[in-house]
Order: C-alpha cells, then structure tokens, then sequence
C-alpha cells in the first residue's frame, strides 16, 4: 500500500458535527478530564520526564501534522499542495517549541518559551473549543485530529504552570510577549515570503491577505492591514493575558490552600 493509498484509505466521511452537540461537548470535558488527571499526576515531574513530556508532546504534532498535510495534497487537493495550512500558525508553533523549549538551558529564554507556552496555549485551546467551527470537518480523521490538537495545547499550557515551570509571578508574562512578538515577525516574513502562494496569512496579520477572523475581518478591509495587524496582536496579548492571571490565582489559591492546611496539621501535632 503505498502513502496516496493510506491516506485514501483513511478518509472516512462524517456528518460535521454542530458546535455545542453531542460529540464536541462529550469530548471536550472528557478530554479536560483527562487534562486534569495528566496534570495531577505528572506536577512533580523532574527535568528528565520534563524533557520526555514536552518531546513525547512535539513528536506527536509534528506526526499527526504531517498526516494532515498529506490528507491536504492527496485528498482535498487531489495532488496539490495547499498552501493555506503551511504551519506556521499561532496553534501550529507548540510543536517546534516542544522539542526546543526543554533542552535549553534554565534562564530567562526557557522561561519566556515556557510562559508563552502557557498563555497562549491556554488561550488558543480554550477559544477554539469556545467557537469549535474550525475544529470541524467532514471527515473523522481531519475532526479528530483538530479536536484532539486544540486538547494537547490546553494540556501543554497546564502541566507547565502546574508543575511550577510557568506561571511563576504576574510579570514573567513580558517574557511571553517577546516570544509572541519574535513569532509575529517570523510569520509576518513568511507571508511577505510567500506572497504568490494562495491563502498564506500566518497568524492572519497580512500584510497581503485580509483577516478571516470575525470582527478583525471587517476591520481589515475597512482600515487595511496596518490598521488590523497591531490591534490583532494587542488584543490576543491581552486575551492570553487573561488566561495567565486566572491561572496565576488559582495556582496561589491552591498553594495557599496547602499551606494553611500543612499549618493546622502543624499547631494540631504541635
């Protein structure tokens, strides 16, 4: 069998599913259960399995993005690749981080990698189940593996905060925000780069393509992409902020929580 074959072969039609129905309410909070378990279970986990986590992590992106891919060529495009899911989108950007972040050195640059992981991660997983149209296809694998993508990003941010490498004080969100800022310039190069490629918008900031995106689809064709581009990226660094702060205080809700619990078992032995 060869590779055209397979992925033929794999191409199992579905019935989209609604947003809000059966299978993506049922996925999304037994996935989240699974999340929270994953997390429980791995929050003590030294720098070795912190390592094999996050590259365990990358090597199943990058596997299944390149599944994608090949369904795109041989399926969708019937042999032609499709330049619009080159990946390099704000979802796509984990699974390189993945398999760089842990193998730096401890320091402000694995630290930013790792905020950034975090908040962005949290907010894009969280926001696309919110409004899961995107998620959806007419096929089971292309579903799948969306669905099952946006639930790892939401358990990369997790277990990263909740193992204590993220998400240590409100601050180190600037470290996330250079890192975020890093990768709007490489994919505001790409788009430059590959400009006679149709439907290239790496994070949907031009400069020669108009935002998809609800609301900032009208604001990019009314005001141009100058206009859209920097309030885009104001505006998802405040939604990630958002998820790093209700992070950050339920984290210090726990631990507090845990000290006051640790000092009443003291003053009772006591």
């Amino acid at each position: 069998m060869t590779i055209r074959e397979f992925i033929e072969w794999t191409a199992w039609p579905m019935q989209r599913p609604e947003s809000y129905g059966a299978f993506h309410l049922t996925f999304l909070f037994a996935g989240l259960a699974v999340v929270a378990l994953l997390c429980f279970l791995l929050r003590k986990s030294n720098e070795k399995a912190n390592k094999a986590i996050l590259l365990s992590c990358g090597i199943f992106l990058i596997i299944t993005e390149v599944y994608k891919h090949l369904f795109y060529y041989y399926v969708v495009g019937n042999g032609s690749y499709q330049w619009w899911i080159f990946p390099f989108q704000l979802c796509s950007v984990p699974m390189y981080l993945c398999l760089a972040a842990p193998f730096l050195k401890k320091g402000r640059v694995q630290d930013a990698l790792y905020n950034f992981l975090l908040a962005f991660n949290l907010m894009s997983g969280f926001v696309s189940f919110l409004e899961p149209s995107g998620l959806t296809h007419e096929y089971y694998t292309l579903t799948w593996h969306a669905f099952v993508w946006h639930m790892m990003l939401v358990f990369i941010g997790a277990y990263l905060g909740v193992s204590g490498r993220a998400c240590k004080k409100l601050s180190d969100y600037k470290g996330a925000i250079i890192v975020y800022g890093v990768l709007c310039v490489i994919a505001f190069s790409i788009n430059i780069i590959l400009s006679s490629k149709p439907g290239v918008n790496m994070f949907y900031i031009g400069p020669i393509h108009n935002s998809p995106l609800i609301v900032f689809k009208e604001i990019s064709a009314k005001f141009g992409w100058y206009v859209n581009t920097p309030l885009y990226i104001a505006c998802t660094c405040a939604a990630a902020f958002i998820f790093y702060f209700v992070f950050y205080k339920l984290k210090n809700i726990k631990m507090t929580e845990r000290k006051d619990s640790e000092n009443e078992r003291k003053a009772i032995s006591g």
